[in-house]
């Protein structure tokens, strides 16, 4: 595999700088990981697009700059992240901020919530609950491709941990707002731990937000279990300006009759790359990966989904949709794996994109791997423009060309939204995607970046 030397020196010099202030910072238990997994990012590097599964996306458009490293911020730093709000006000969820991936440490490190439920900071739960962290962290971020997963195990310092107990269930979701704000260029990881045991239920909401119009790179990694039984549910909302970078790495782990779904809308970004892995780890377990993306000018959105079904009688069902514009590029690869011992896969995959210009550009790469006899799996991809016999039908029922592509366009996307539990959330993601389709700046109201 070809690795970017310039690049992996380049980072490998970062941590080198600030690896004694990140031990410094974190429990031993944290620190004995940060060896290996820089050993295993330095034969690795940073993915070039010699790396099949980053064959569409150039890294280097935001890995190559020098940031600011942001590691140990001040109690006062954390003002704005504390005064920040939400702004879908009749959205009632247990929220937390956090600030270049740091969780605030205002109002106390760890929360108890109704049902024993805990959620803080990552770095104080392997202080208070080493047995419970151990049993978790490590083991389901792996890769043995991407060293961007081991280059986060090595550096990252913090970020959010949240443990259900067996059959805790919440009555609302939990929010998790990642604002990243700086009078500098800033390039931050954060690292959360999700624990969801048996006969558990859990809804977390992400919300990825800048606050400065400064350049941003953003590395995370987030590990979930999912126990035997358990209900688990990840929404995550990306709505960044053109100067930021975001890569997010999602594995989730399942047990034996447990069901998870994944869904990430990414309404704006100048690069954005989503990896998520679900791992069907028992019998009777299911999962569903929805993702929507709608870019403009020249921004690039690739999400990578990888499925493996590793035991008999699992589900899984894949659907994303993507509208391009303009400049714009993007990239869907998908992958089901079916163990040869997975008898009785059901498993699904479907990637739809529209094209709004000649210049807009979509890689679709779905992929089967299957070593198992009793199954059903299929797959489908199109890349196309809108249909000019459903435009001329709207059309000649008196609606103008330009509202007539706009209905178009939101039925299109709502395939997706429409899986979005949380009814507060599903209509504000209606909302925001009407806007920007329209073609308006779909922020947050709280945001002060102008995008346009």
């Amino acid at each position: 595999m070809a690795v970017n030397s310039e690049l992996t020196e380049l980072y490998s010099g970062i941590y080198t700088d600030n690896i004694r202030r990140i031990r410094e910072g974190s429990t031993s238990f944290l620190n004995a990981f940060r060896d290996a997994a820089f050993d295993r990012f330095t034969t690795l590097g940073i993915p070039t697009r010699k790396n099949e599964n980053y064959k569409y996306t150039n890294l280097d458009l935001f890995f190559r700059h020098n940031y600011k490293t942001y590691f140990i911020p001040d109690e006062s730093d954390f003002v704005k992240a504390e005064e920040f709000r939400c702004d879908i006000t009749d959205l009632d969820t247990h929220g937390v901020v956090l600030l270049n991936g740091f969780y605030p440490t205002i109002n106390g490190k760890i929360r108890t919530l109704p049902g024993e439920i805990l959620i803080g900071s990552l770095n104080e739960a392997s202080r208070r609950f080493p047995d419970l962290v151990e049993r978790h962290y490590g083991k389901y971020a792996k890769s043995n491709s991407d060293g961007l997963v081991h280059l986060n195990t090595a550096m990252a310092s913090d970020g959010v941990f949240v443990h259900v107990p067996q059959g805790s269930h919440l009555n609302k979701p939990v929010q998790v707002i990642n604002l990243v704000d700086s009078t500098e260029d800033v390039f931050n990881q954060h690292r959360n731990l999700i624990i969801v045991d048996d006969n558990a239920d859990l809804t977390i909401i992400i919300c990825d937000h800048t606050l400065s119009p400064q350049k941003f790179l953003t590395n995370a990694v987030t590990e979930i279990y999912v126990g035997e039984n358990a209900r688990f549910n990840i929404i995550r909302v990306q709505n960044e300006h053109n100067n930021a970078c975001k890569v997010t790495h999602t594995f989730i782990h399942q047990g034996r009759n447990s069901y998870s779904s994944s869904n990430n809308l990414t309404l704006h970004g100048g690069l954005v790359r989503n990896n998520t892995y679900h791992f069907l780890g028992g019998e009777g377990a299911e999962s569903s990966s929805f993702g929507l993306y709608l870019s403009d000018k020249w921004q690039h959105v690739d999400n990578l989904v990888s499925v493996e079904h590793a035991f008999p009688n699992c589900t899984s069902n894949q659907l994303f949709k993507g509208v391009l514009d303009e400049m714009s590029t993007g990239a869907f690869n998908g992958r089901i794996f079916v163990d040869p011992k997975a008898q009785g896969t059901l498993a699904y995959q479907k990637n739809n994109n529209i094209l709004l210009t000649d210049d807009a550009k979509m890689y679709t790469k779905p992929q089967l791997e299957i070593y198992a006899d009793d199954v059903k799996c299929s797959h489908g991809a199109t890349v196309g423009q809108l249909d000019e016999n459903a435009l001329f039908y709207l059309q000649s029922r008196g609606i103008d060309k330009r509202e007539a592509k706009l209905l178009l366009m939101l039925g299109f996307a709502h395939e997706v939204i429409q899986n979005i539990g949380v009814e507060a959330l599903r209509e504000r993601i209606d909302n925001l995607v009407m806007q920007r389709l329209k073609g308006e700046l779909s922020r947050c109201a709280s945001c002060m970046v102008k995008c346009g």
